[in-house]
């Protein structure tokens, strides 16, 4: 059964840096995109970031844009989020999740493109 896992959440300072990462179960794996949301206490799950697959096109909300970086390492089939200057907002559990139906990447910040989810890595911030 294919699967994600997440992992690299902690407690960290504002102002710190995470580093989360995300593999698949599999090797023979080659979505469309992958994206990273997350989920505060008491908020709705939010879009943070996507990257297609083959041309590493990215896309960021609004509010991480200059301070989050998605990567991918395709021969290792992980997908990254740097996380910088963390403020007390960025805390929550992270998801990773994968496309593999898409062929456009125009609404990659809609839950319901992704048909595969990882259980979530929680990150906390501290002031």
């Amino acid at each position: 059964q294919f699967r994600l896992v997440e992992s690299g959440g902690g407690l960290v300072q504002a102002g710190g840096s995470l580093r989360l990462s995300c593999g698949a179960s599999t090797r023979a794996f080659s979505p469309f995109a992958m994206a990273w949301f997350r989920q505060g206490p008491g908020k709705e799950r939010e879009f943070v970031a996507a990257i297609t697959w083959q041309c590493g096109t990215t896309f960021y909300a609004d509010s991480v844009k200059g301070r989050f970086n998605i990567s991918i390492d395709n021969a290792e089939n992980k997908v990254y989020l740097q996380v910088n200057s963390l403020k007390a907002e960025d805390a929550g559990v992270y998801f990773c999740a994968a496309d593999r139906e898409s062929s456009f990447d125009s609404a990659l910040y809609k839950p319901t493109l992704y048909d595969v989810w990882g259980q979530g890595t929680q990150g906390n911030v501290s002031s």
